[in-house]
């Protein structure tokens, strides 16, 4: 009886199998003409009387039908049956019954004389590459003449790349593109510039089509045509519409560094997700939309572990220059350590004067990871120790042309640096630092008083919203509808704050700019208040070194993940491993624990 949940026994059960088999029989057995086409009619009524009962049952009970056959836990196997002998002979068979009134009789031997070659082909293929799965098998399926038309060219393309497996796997994975556009992917995979490039540098995801072409709009297939998924699977580099990458670890002072590049106004494309793929295609699409002047790569997310994060490395800063920003590991801790999530969307928050709830609200919106109302030292070895996505430098450097890659101190982003700093990167990549310049103020742009804004306030049913640089140049400074009343506000107070009203509040606006600053300055005098108290409760570098002190497996572990995320800054950048205080701190304390750590 045949088992509905076998790929196998029921692709055996198909027509052309069992067709093929009685014609393979009677081959080896002989038999005579007479019996083979008496028992191949047999077959045929047997199977469309099978076939007919099977649909009148499943009418009645619907729930006897049989699963899709992809669903089967031996569907891959079962797809290599329809490159059996017998399946192709009953093909065969069964298109000349099809076509007999076109003479397809005539060419019955020969026919199946050519299904004999094409089986040995397809044998040989199989035994030679062991990546044959389902994809490719169904590749083959639907293109089978192409493929044993260009066979010889594609055999040599895989013999050429015998020895180098990731443009292997890449042929393999995306095996029905590839056959169904061989003529463009063999030029690009015989060619000089694919070998120097990818084969000689062993890259671990080499393009599977020629990068310039695809930047060529008249080209027929180019980046306009190609969707984002598909380009992720053939392992094709982004659109080359951007000049240069920045990258950053977490916890290292991006929020800063991506704020002074708006403040320049260099347009950067951002693609944060925590899936690889999703973040690819993110800065794929705005990519094939617009030009950009930089991308931003980082690990913010911990769903993207070292691998992942390598992956999307190479396809971006494909011999693009790339400005890595890096910091003492040991702060790096001790921002994760007090790192903070909020309780409610800060955009939708509006407090009001005669409000306690709201207010309380605003004072109390976030809490520390894992829930806890204040940072905890022990999340360190819980979590952060052992976390391949906190601190992975080694991803970002492995996958980026060491020539073209820049390594910025932590340091060199101080409020007292930055004019400096800046003044390089936009000579190197031409952009203008006038903006920066204009309403750079010698005072953090992230820290604890950044965590309570962006927020509305409303007095007089006049909303006004409060927002930080960091959100300023990142949404709101170009925001037509919105007019900039700080210097009414906040008059000669340096802080990182921006007062925005809406142009129709702007008009009574005017009548209560003192009730406004009155009610603004309260909120600073409790905003002071909690201040103290989450400083009170913050962890410092020293607390996170004393605490590994006596810690000796959790200090051996952080010591061997900085060694090898470090190795290569250690090696070309020693001034910058030499800044870090605490990281010399902690180094110094691993000696003394142990002299093999």
């Amino acid at each position: 009886m045949l088992n509905p949940n076998s790929a196998i026994e029921r692709v055996k059960n198909h027509l052309a199998y069992k067709l093929g088999q009685a014609m393979i029989d009677f081959t080896n057995n002989g038999g005579g003409y007479i019996a083979l086409f008496k028992k191949l009619y047999k077959i045929k009524q047997q199977h469309k009387q099978g076939q007919k009962i099977y649909q009148q049952t499943i009418q009645v009970f619907p729930q006897l039908k049989y699963p899709n056959l992809e669903t089967c836990p031996d569907y891959n196997e079962a797809l290599r049956c329809k490159f059996h002998l017998s399946y192709m002979i009953g093909e065969v068979l069964i298109k000349s019954y099809q076509n007999w009134y076109k003479g397809a009789g005539f060419k019955l031997k020969n026919n199946i004389k050519k299904a004999n070659k094409e089986f040995q082909i397809f044998r040989e293929i199989f035994k030679e590459f062991d990546q044959i799965n389902s994809s490719i098998l169904e590749g083959l399926i639907n293109n089978k003449q192409l493929f044993l038309k260009e066979f010889p060219r594609i055999k040599n393309i895989l013999k050429i790349h015998q020895d180098y497996q990731p443009i292997l796997d890449n042929i393999f994975h995306n095996f029905n593109y590839f056959i169904k556009n061989f003529d463009l992917i063999e030029k690009w995979l015989l060619s000089d510039e694919f070998k120097e490039k990818y084969k000689k540098e062993k890259h671990p995801y080499p393009s599977l089509l020629d990068p310039k072409k695809l930047n060529d709009e008249n080209e027929e297939i180019n980046y306009h045509n190609i969707p984002a998924e598909l380009a992720w699977e053939m392992n094709l580099p982004l659109p080359d519409r951007y000049e240069f990458v920045i990258s950053f670890s977490y916890g290292s002072g991006h929020a800063a560094l991506i704020t002074y590049f708006n403040m320049c106004e260099v347009s950067v494309a951002y693609g944060f997700d925590e899936n690889p793929k999703v973040y690819y295609k993110n800065l794929y699409n705005q990519l094939t939309r617009s030009f950009f002047k930089a991308i931003c790569l980082n690990n913010y997310y911990q769903g993207l572990n070292s691998e992942d994060m390598g992956h999307i490395v190479s396809l971006s800063c494909n011999y693009k220059d790339t400005v890595l920003l890096v910091r003492d590991p040991i702060s790096i801790q001790k921002t994760m350590l007090n790192h903070i999530s909020y309780l409610y969307s800060r955009e939708s928050l509006t407090i009001k004067p005669n409000d306690q709830n709201s207010i309380n609200c605003f004072l109390n919106q976030w809490i520390y990871f894992f829930g806890s109302n204040k940072p905890n030292l022990n999340t360190l070895c819980d979590k952060w120790l052992y976390d391949n996505t906190i601190f992975a430098y080694s991803a970002i450097i492995d996958n980026t042309c060491k020539e073209k890659l820049y390594l910025l101190n932590f340091n060199d982003i101080y409020p007292k640096q930055v004019i400096n700093t800046f003044q390089f990167l936009g000579e190197k990549y031409c952009f203008c630092i006038e903006g920066l310049v204009a309403n750079h103020k010698e005072i953090p742009i992230a820290g604890i008083f950044s965590w309570f804004f962006p927020v509305n306030i409303e007095i007089a049913n006049i909303k006004i919203c409060l927002v930080t640089s960091w959100f300023y140049y990142g949404k709101y400074n170009k925001r037509s509808d919105l007019i900039d009343v700080t210097s009414f506000v906040l008059e000669n107070h340096d802080i990182d704050l921006k007062c925005l009203v809406s142009l129709e509040d702007y008009k009574n606006f005017i009548n209560y700019t003192d009730d406004i600053k009155r009610f603004v300055f309260k909120l600073f005098n409790l905003i002071e208040d909690r201040i103290a108290i989450e400083r009170s409760r913050q962890i410092s570098e020293q607390d996170i070194i004393l605490f590994l002190l006596n810690r000796k497996i959790p200090a051996r572990v952080f010591k061997d993940k900085i060694d090898y995320e470090i190795g290569y800054i250690k090696q070309h950048r020693p001034d910058i491993v030499a800044s870090w205080k605490y990281y010399q701190e902690f180094e110094k304390m691993c000696k003394e624990l142990d002299g093999d750590i």
